[in-house]
Formats: structure tokens, C-alpha cells, sequence
């Protein structure tokens, strides 16, 4: 019987999956779990063993499963990607995410911060206590919590949609009204991905 060895670029694409997983704090067991699949099956992507892997399908449904992209993970195949001698970009550093050069992808990787909620004013969402963990300028999908810096303030609020000038968002309950901002005004939007529940 021959031994298994998996494709080179099956085994990066894996250890990028294993590294979006680790960075959320997920075990093998709990990735799997949002997906109805054993921490085995799980293994089995990390490890190069699943060809699926190169599947925009498959790469969309394992990296939602750990409140991420398909983007983030070719960001993590190349963390190192060469600094941009171009000078045109009006963008701070920070507030930069992707860019495209062709098929691939070149940024920074996101950074992940905490921020403790202070009121309940976000229940049954987050109540007072509860430690958000958000990616620094990581975009927020529709129904995802997220940290907004605007004129010097943070506010956490529940993301909506979003077009070239607005970005529409919700406190926690159902009933609230939603509030449209500028995005002319926004300095920074971060997607929250764990809430962390203090003992």
C-alpha cells in the first residue's frame, strides 16, 4: 500500500486553513461543528488530504465557519506579501485590507483586538461584561456584530449593509431603528468575530 503525499500547494492552502482556525481560537472539533463535520473531516482540509480545498465553494463554506473569507485565507498564504511602492492610495495603512494583483491577493493580515462592553445597551446580544475579539478593518457580513471608530469614538453595533457612501446598522434588538452613517465619516470598521463570555 503506498502512502498518501499530499499536493504541495494542497498542504499550504491547508496549513493557511489551520492558521484563520487557530487565530479565531477554534479547536478542529469546534470548526467542524458549525459544519455538521467530525473534527476529523476537519483535519483532513489542514492536512492537504482534500482536494475540495481549491474549491471557491468549499473554501467559502470552511472559512464562514470561522467568520471569514475565502480572501483571508489567500492572505494567509502570504502574510508576507511585498510592500507596494506605489504612492497613489489615499488610504491609511491601517484601514487597507485586500487588493487584488491579478488572481492573487496581497495586504496585511488582519489584527485582532478586545474591547469589553459596558452596558446593556447591546443585550441580549452582548450584555454588560462580554469581551468582543474584532479583526482591525476586517469588513463585517449582514447580521455580524462590528466595532466602528468614528470621530474618535468606538461604537458596537450590528451590521446591516453598506454602499459606496453609507453603511446601514442596528443595536441588538430586533426593534431597534437602523442608523445610516456616512462612510465619509467612518474612520475604521471591524468585524467582530468572538464574544467572549467573562466567568
Amino acid at each position: 500500500m503506498s502512502r498518501f503525499i499530499p499536493d504541495p500547494e494542497a498542504l499550504r492552502l491547508g496549513e493557511a486553513l489551520a492558521a484563520l482556525r487557530r487565530e479565531r481560537g477554534l479547536s478542529q472539533a469546534e470548526a467542524g461543528a458549525r459544519l455538521d463535520m467530525t473534527s476529523q473531516g476537519w483535519g483532513l482540509y489542514e492536512a492537504g488530504r482534500r482536494s475540495g480545498l481549491f474549491r471557491p465553494d468549499v473554501q467559502r463554506r470552511l472559512t464562514g465557519a470561522l467568520d471569514s473569507t475565502p480572501e483571508a485565507l489567500a492572505l494567509a498564504l502570504s502574510p508576507t506579501a511585498a510592500p507596494s511602492t506605489d504612492n497613489r492610495s489615499a488610504v491609511a495603512p491601517a484601514a487597507q485590507a485586500v487588493e487584488s494583483r491579478g488572481r492573487a491577493f496581497a495586504g496585511a493580515p488582519s489584527q485582532i483586538r478586545r474591547l469589553q462592553v459596558l452596558n446593556d445597551d447591546l443585550s441580549p446580544w452582548a450584555d454588560s461584561g462580554v469581551v468582543l475579539e474584532y479583526a482591525l478593518g476586517v469588513w463585517p457580513r449582514r447580521g455580524q456584530g462590528c466595532v466602528i471608530e468614528i470621530g474618535g469614538e468606538t461604537r458596537i453595533r450590528i451590521y446591516e449593509t453598506g454602499d459606496a457612501d453609507t453603511v446601514t446598522v442596528r443595536g441588538a434588538a430586533r426593534s431597534d431603528k437602523a442608523e445610516v452613517l456616512s462612510r465619509r465619516t467612518i474612520d475604521r470598521l471591524s468585524a467582530v468575530t468572538a464574544r467572549i463570555e467573562q466567568q
